[in-house]
């Protein structure tokens, strides 16, 4: 019978616990590992209505640019401020307001602020005005919204505002936050040509827009407005708009937020993340107590969320 030294020993009881160790991480890690539709809960501390009115005086606004939409819409640029800027070329953003397809400014008040505090961040923000209904019903709100993301990836525009065309992410809220989704899914393959992605961070976005995942008598109406239908029973555009069916395995990062008890159903985000991730797209979802909409969900809190977001989404450019 073979003896072991002491030394031996100690070598395989080291080898033992380090195996142990290594295996309770990576057991720890997948049990951490969100699945389905499980959400980070959070409760938001006392704060205006809309903790996003802020004023950024170092932030350079370039206003009301032709970007080659369809409907007119135009787009404001939100400048990093300069000590913000490195050797490299910059991430940008494109962001989408709400207003229920057929309202909203990209330039009121509380957009505005949200280009600012994007570009305060270090991102070149495009805030995009897009056409609305019943004038201009889908597809024209995202058609205009890719023809603002190829504009962003033009020569011109590349060189102009020092930004990385491969590292390019979406924001939008409410119905914006349908049409950045939207964005975010659609076409398959690359992330950095064409009107592709390469992150999405959206805040109570409708996703089926079928009828059969809104369940407000009120906003029946509207959607059915925005999709130029009669009734969802003859409403084929209807599964086209809405961004839960349109998931594939190549589609990008997203953040998505909702409220518990606010006027867009839960289950609205809460399908769209399981879709996502059972097609193993990094998806985080945070769930706010309350009835917060929109961006008027942004505290500090949410935007320091938002902002490691993109910076971990968009430091290094897309594939």
């Amino acid at each position: 019978m073979r003896v072991l030294g002491a030394t031996a020993t100690r070598q395989r009881a080291t080898w033992a616990t380090a195996a142990l160790a290594t295996a309770v991480v990576l057991l720890s890690l997948v049990a951490c590992t969100p699945t389905g539709s499980q959400s980070e809960r959070v409760t938001p501390t006392a704060q205006p209505l809309y903790p996003q009115v802020k004023t950024y005086p170092r932030i350079v606004v370039a206003e009301n640019l032709d970007y080659g939409s369809d409907t007119g819409g135009r787009v404001d640029v939100c400048l990093p401020p300069d000590s913000t800027r490195s050797s490299t070329p910059r991430a940008a953003v494109i962001s989408i307001h709400g207003g229920s397809w057929r309202a909203g400014d990209k330039a009121n008040i509380n957009w505005r602020s949200v280009c600012q505090w994007l570009a305060s961040e270090g991102f070149v923000t495009f805030s995009v005005g897009y056409g609305l209904a019943p004038q201009h019903p889908f597809p024209a709100g995202i058609d205009d919204v890719r023809a603002a993301v190829r504009y962003m990836r033009s020569s011109a525009v590349v060189q102009k505002y020092d930004i990385d065309p491969k590292r390019i992410g979406a924001f939008g809220g409410s119905a914006g936050g349908n049409l950045a989704a939207l964005l975010g899914v659609e076409g398959t393959g690359s992330l950095s040509s064409g009107s592709r992605i390469a992150a999405v961070a959206e805040l109570s976005g409708p996703t089926n827009l079928t009828g059969d995942g809104i369940e407000l008598a009120d906003f029946r109406p509207l959607e059915l407005s925005y999709l130029a239908c009669a009734s969802f029973e003859d409403c084929p555009q209807a599964v086209r708009a809405s961004p839960l069916f349109q998931v594939d395995d190549s589609d990008p990062p997203f953040f998505i937020a909702h409220s518990l008890d606010e006027r867009i159903p839960l289950e609205q985000s809460s399908a769209f993340v399981r879709a996502l991730r059972e097609h193993d797209i990094d998806t985080t979802f945070v769930t706010v107590k309350g009835h917060l909409h929109s961006i008027a969900m942004l505290s500090d809190d949410m935007r320091s969320r938002i902002s490691n977001f993109f910076h971990s989404a968009l430091d290094q450019p897309a594939g």
